[in-house]
């Protein structure tokens, strides 16, 4: 088993907090979030990006493995999700994560290519652990 960790720490309550969120392996180290920067324009980072980052990472590393093991040697794939967090009740919710995929693999039809994609959608460690709907754009580059 592969454990990684985040640490958070948070100064102050509400709308007057501030806090800071640092990354095990030192790529985040004490990066500032708070209210601003998650519901305002704040600088700083915000958990919804972060899943948001995990997820287009997460998928990406996914196709290329199972593009791989279809026998595919080259290519390009950029993802990018964008998390919705909606009003729910009181508080709120992650609702959806939408990927969104450009990609170029030499060879590869559209059917094979939709077929490995809407794989790795499904079984990318993030996207199973979301509870959220997970939705795919796909665009395959001739």
């Amino acid at each position: 088993m592969i454990v990684r960790s985040g640490s958070a720490h948070y100064s102050g309550l509400g709308k007057d907090g501030k806090g800071h969120v640092s990354t095990q392996s030192g790529v985040l180290d004490r990066q500032q979030y708070g209210f601003n920067t998650r519901f305002e324009d704040g600088k700083g980072t915000n958990p919804e990006e972060l899943i948001a980052a995990a997820h287009a990472s997460c998928f990406t590393m996914a196709l290329s493995f199972g593009l791989a093991k279809a026998g595919y040697s080259d290519g390009e794939l950029d993802t990018t999700a964008k998390v919705s967090l909606d009003k729910d009740g009181e508080g709120f919710k992650v609702s959806k994560s939408a990927l969104t995929l450009q990609a170029n693999v030499p060879g590869i039809s559209e059917e094979e290519f939709g077929r490995i994609a809407d794989d790795a959608k499904a079984n990318c460690p993030i996207s199973k652990l979301l509870n959220a709907e997970v939705t795919l754009e796909r665009t395959l580059l001739a």
